[in-house]
């Protein structure tokens, strides 16, 4: 999986010229495989979510969830394409996304449950659509070399948990949401951060390595907080992962949690520190 995302991202860049340091080399619309593999993942990952929230008796409306999370992750590649603006945009597909989920419910349920279905399908939404919008904005505002960076930073956090928390973990991180996880794994997921993020920070000049281990530990803790979000909703609806898709991982979700919180924190980061 690593080696496909890899080979996909610097595929993109190499299309658009991103790949190089040179400006003079970009093309005009940036990031267009990484777009269009935001939009399919993005289909796995809310049929997922509507398995979770069916374990609760709640609907997500596929339809809509799906169609608005693939427009709105990907809001920031379009206005390259079209005279529109980002916020007018995000703005209008919002409300409109808003609108169609009590037809949606009126049509297929009823009146029963409106609230907590139309709810449950905006927040899957929100929590796919919106927050994947920031790493496609990353690849593009910043390049492909910071979307990696980021990536590589939360999901070594990820593996630097799982392996020093399985050796050593004794003290326990948040026992009600995910029992597994203890303060020596985020001491390991911090390290194994920081170590990644310096390596990027240097080897592609983003940024001086000082800086580069503020953003590794602050980045390997939000990733951390990143998957408790998803083991909440896995533990409210009762279930070990969100799928079997990935062997050895679970579902699409499980893959992608830590990253999707961590993503607008990234951009501000990159935003403020260039």
């Amino acid at each position: 999986m690593t080696a496909s995302f890899v080979a996909v991202v610097i595929f993109d860049g190499w299309i658009d010229g991103s790949i190089t340091s040179s400006v003079a080399d970009d093309k005009a619309i940036q990031g267009t495989i990484f777009c269009l593999l935001v939009a399919l993942l993005a289909i796995p990952a809310q049929i997922e979510m509507s398995r979770l929230a069916a374990a609760n008796g709640l609907k997500i409306f596929l339809p809509v969830s799906i169609i608005t999370s693939i427009l709105l992750g990907t809001a920031r590649y379009w206005p390259q394409l079209i005279a529109f603006s980002l916020e007018r945009y995000v703005l209008l597909l919002s409300a409109f996304a808003l609108l169609a989920l009590p037809l949606h419910q009126y049509i297929s349920y009823g009146t029963k449950a409106v609230l907590a279905n139309c709810g449950a399908t905006y927040f899957s939404i929100a929590y796919l659509g919106l927050l994947s919008s920031f790493c496609v904005t990353i690849r593009i505002e910043f390049g492909l070399w910071h979307l990696l960076m980021f990536v590589f930073v939360v999901k070594c956090a990820d593996i630097g948990a799982y392996a020093i928390g399985t050796l050593l973990g004794k003290h326990k991180f948040s026992p009600k949401i995910s029992p597994g996880k203890s303060w020596e794994g985020m001491g390991g997921a911090m390290v194994a951060a920081a170590f990644v993020a310096i390596g990027f920070a240097t080897g592609c000049g983003i940024m001086p390595w000082w800086l580069a281990i503020v953003f590794g530990l602050c980045f390997a803790f939000i990733g951390q907080m990143g998957d408790l979000v998803e083991s909440m909703i896995k533990r409210d609806a009762e279930q070990k992962d969100s799928g079997q898709k990935v062997p050895g991982f679970g579902g699409v979700l499980d893959i992608i949690d830590s990253p999707l919180v961590a993503a607008p924190f990234a951009y501000l980061f990159f935003l403020c520190c260039p």
